[in-house]
């Protein structure tokens, strides 16, 4: 049966609670009140990846996901998710979703869903940072800059996915008024309201939040913020390595290693608050300024304490 369901969500619980138009077809819908001008990435990954996990078994837990996105979305308008069940073998399984407005794939994903295995183990440590309950919240940052709040926290926090975010470093719109720094962020997230037990759910919170400021790591070495800078996330991949709630702490180490012909690689792993590695994210963006600037070599000593091997 086909739902007709039109009333918007109004958390995060509510737009990942996709409605099911077919065995593999589902309708996905933004927040209410004031919509941005284009559909946040995060979100669309996040009900992509909700589409695919509720055509697999529950048994089998998704570890990765690669997605690109195509065109800009309009928030004001429902996307369809399509699901292809590429392959259901004895331990894995892969599902293929496309994400369609009004006639126009605006989004791709692929999933990778595994069973439970055993292996060798080990991870990157944690890197040395206050607990989360010691570092100042975004809007302190902002306040003590006599600034106002950063526009995508202000509709987050209007909109579904309300969060606590919590910067180890100086947020990059702020950092840059003092020029260039190294390539490097670490932030602190939670969803500020309790999440289900679904697995999936979590995983899926993650994701969105997983596109949420990732790209403006780019800009640090630059002196440049959002407002000058053309910038959207062109492709985007995250790896699960352990399971993990989302509405805990997590904190997100960023690094930029390069920027190069009009894009930008950013990197991130994922801790949650007992110091494990809970998942990897890579993303490569367009980031354009207004005029062209020489590459900027970065040596080992500005960089900083950016590699794995100084964690």
């Amino acid at each position: 049966m086909i739902s007709t369901r039109h009333q918007r969500p109004t958390t995060l619980v509510g737009v990942l609670d996709l409605e099911r138009l077919d065995v593999d077809i589902f309708r996905g819908w933004s927040s209410h009140g004031e919509l941005p001008v284009r559909l946040f990435g995060g979100q669309v990954a996040g009900q992509a990846l909700i589409a695919a996990g509720r055509t697999v078994e529950p048994a089998r837990s998704v570890h990765s996901l690669h997605a690109y996105f195509l065109r800009p979305g309009d928030p004001a308008v429902p996307v369809i998710y399509l699901v292809d069940r590429i392959r259901d073998g004895g331990s894995y399984s892969t599902r293929r979703v496309v994400g369609v407005q009004l006639g126009e794939t605006i989004f791709q994903l692929s999933a990778s869903f595994h069973l439970p295995a055993q292996g060798p183990t080990h991870a990157e440590p944690m890197p040395l940072v206050p607990p989360p309950d010691q570092v100042r919240t975004l809007e302190d940052w902002y306040a003590d800059a006599g600034a106002a709040s950063a526009p995508w926290m202000q509709w987050f926090r209007a909109g579904q996915f309300r969060t606590e975010v919590r910067c180890v470093d100086e947020p990059p719109a702020l950092a840059a008024e003092r020029g260039p720094r190294p390539a490097r962020q670490r932030v602190w997230f939670r969803s500020a309201e309790p999440l289900p037990d679904d697995p999936l759910v979590h995983v899926c919170a993650l994701t969105y939040a997983s596109d949420l400021d990732l790209i403006s790591t780019a800009l640090l070495p630059h002196g440049r913020t959002t407002r000058d800078a053309g910038m959207a996330s062109l492709d985007h991949a995250v790896w699960f390595h352990r399971p993990f709630r989302a509405d805990g702490w997590l904190l997100h180490d960023r690094e930029s290693p390069v920027a190069a012909g009009g894009h930008a690689l950013v990197r991130a792993h994922v801790y949650d608050a007992d110091g494990y590695l809970v998942a990897s994210i890579a993303q490569e963006g367009l980031v354009r300024t207004p005029r062209r600037e020489p590459e900027q070599r970065v040596t080992a000593e500005q960089r900083g304490p950016m590699s794995s091997t100084s964690h």
